[in-house]
């Protein structure tokens, strides 16, 4: 059984900052990408920013030089640290990762259960 475990969602002003966190936790042998995605009301869901396990980073064009993805191999947690937020950026958020349970296991999808992040003009 994997598990991830997302925090630091809340209410900010436009301007302000947020730093979202999510932790898989479980049977787990290897994880491969780590990402984060948003979905706002009314929307399909979309990628904002995905993490390799070496290191390498991809972003949506919409949060390019605001948000910054990290993670913590050690502590299988990946962060997302999101800087001079928009009204636009209102979303729940969803941590995702690649995850094997196992030597001779495929990687299977997992996703977090989702944080709510609401940013007032």
């Amino acid at each position: 059984q994997v598990q991830l475990a997302e925090s630091g969602g809340g209410l900010v002003q436009a301007g302000e900052s947020l730093r979202l966190s999510c932790a898989a936790s479980g049977s787990i042998f290897r994880v491969n990408n780590m990402a984060w995605y948003r979905q706002a009301p009314g929307k399909q869901r979309e990628m904002v920013a995905v993490v390799t396990s070496g290191g390498d980073t991809n972003y949506a064009d919409s949060v390019k030089g605001r948000f910054t993805i990290s993670r913590d191999n050690a502590k299988n947690t990946v962060y997302l640290q999101m800087s001079s937020l928009k009204p636009e950026d209102t979303a729940v958020y969803y941590c995702n990762a690649k995850i094997e349970i196992a030597y001779w296991a495929a990687a299977k999808d997992y996703w977090g259960q989702g944080t709510q992040v609401t940013i007032s003009s």
